[in-house]
């Protein structure tokens, strides 16, 4: 019924999460539609991290032929999302002069060094009504003040916000999130586009299994012939392994511990592929 609104009423602009946008080119073009055909120019989207990770946005905007902005803090801080890329796309802005943002140290809470990794605070400067005053968000990000082309003297969120702290899970020392995972998959070809985290625990080992979602062509070139597939889930694990092992997975320089969390000691994982996407 979206698709068919879509093509009816051909808006300029869309608003919603990056989920929705990537299964709503998925069920068009199970429709025979082509999602450009919508008309779409601007996509605006907050509420998961997908818009900020590199992979995913370029998926969006080559499926819809449109701009993809990244926006998002909190339903607290309403009227409107304060955090917002320009048409430059490299990264967030912050409106300070209406909402105030911190990225602050989760546990001290004390304002980080630009270039540094901590969690969003943010505190209403226009608010009456229920202003907020230093909330911590709970989200991750990292924050810089390098000159943007559009001229904006504004901090920046260059990557956007890309977890939560109680998203992380740390295997092998490492701070591995879901976002970064995505990240990752997406720049892989046969990738499906769906995955799953699965942790468990044997004794005192965890074991991280990533089950992937691959292609319709994948699909149809395997055949019967399983060493395709086999190569695929291969390639996907040297990736993961890769980006676990060079700490690009943690979303920082260098792994860290997440407040109220117990590193977990040692562990293994692997990768399954697991469904044909329909």
């Amino acid at each position: 019924m979206a698709v068919r609104w879509l093509l009816d009423m051909r808006p300029t602009a869309f608003y919603g999460t990056p989920s929705y946008a990537l299964h709503l080119a998925e069920v068009a073009a199970g429709e025979n539609v082509d999602p450009r055909d919508f008309g779409l120019r601007v996509m605006v989207f907050s509420g998961e991290p997908g818009a900020g990770i590199p992979a995913t946005k370029r998926r969006i905007e080559e499926a819809f032929g449109a701009a993809c902005i990244d926006s998002g803090s909190m339903a607290e801080m309403t009227p409107w999302m304060t955090n917002a890329e320009c048409e430059f796309r490299r990264g967030m802005h912050l409106w300070q002069d209406i909402v105030y943002c911190e990225v602050c140290d989760p546990r001290t809470f004390e304002p980080v060094a630009f270039g540094g990794e901590g969690t969003p605070v943010y505190t209403h400067l226009e608010r009456t009504s229920q202003p907020m005053i230093r909330l911590a968000s709970g989200d991750l990000t990292r924050w810089v003040d390098d000159p943007c082309e559009c001229g904006r003297t504004y901090p920046r969120l260059p990557r956007g916000i890309y977890g939560r702290l109680d998203d992380m899970c740390i295997i092998r020392g490492a701070n591995i999130y879901p976002s970064a995972i995505e990240e990752l998959l997406r720049e892989i070809a046969g990738f499906g586009g769906e995955f799953q985290m699965v942790i468990s625990r044997e004794r005192a080992m965890d074991e991280l299994v990533v089950r992937v979602e691959y292609s319709q062509d994948v699909a149809r070139t395997t055949g019967t012939a399983p060493d395709t597939l086999d190569a695929l889930k291969q390639r996907i694990a040297a990736h993961l392994r890769s980006a676990i092992g060079s700490g690009r997975s943690s979303g920082s320089r260098r792994p860290g511990r997440c407040p109220g969390r117990s590193s977990r000691p040692g562990g293994s994982w692997t990768t399954a592929a697991y469904m044909r996407k329909v």
